[in-house]
């Protein structure tokens, strides 16, 4: 069985890469580009992972991770912000705000795939995938 993953990132460019680049991998990857439409989506496909940007228009990344991992419903779901926030306090802001990880944009196609799968079990890669 492989994962499920929400993309929820404003910028078409970096959907395209990330969607690329995971379902070149075997993942299945819905789009978001908005918060709103993002904790739609969290609510209907329930997914395994979310790859979640921090700047987003309309409501911010933070507040998203902050609806989804007080929701009985989603709080299960990893979030992995996918941020160019990299000052210092960033990580620890988007941790306080419900993400288990933190990767940093741009993002590295060669190590990204790994940072993601970081975030999920082992039964939900594909055939072949290492043990982080």
């Amino acid at each position: 069985m492989t994962a499920t993953i929400l993309l929820i990132e404003d910028n078409e460019k970096n959907r395209y890469l990330a969607t690329f680049i995971l379902e070149k991998r075997g993942y299945r990857v819905v789009q978001a580009e908005d918060g709103h439409l993002g904790l739609e989506l969290a609510r209907q496909i329930n997914p395994d992972l979310i790859l979640l940007d921090i700047q987003l228009p309309g409501m911010d990344g933070y507040t998203v991770a902050r609806h989804i991992s007080g929701d009985p419903l989603l709080a299960h779901i990893p979030i992995v912000a996918v941020t160019s926030y990299a000052m210092p306090g960033d990580r620890e802001s988007v941790l306080a705000a419900g993400c288990r990880g933190y990767i940093e944009k741009p993002i590295n196609p060669a190590t990204f795939v790994g940072e993601v799968e970081r975030h999920l079990p082992p039964h939900l890669r594909p055939e072949g995938a290492q043990s982080p």
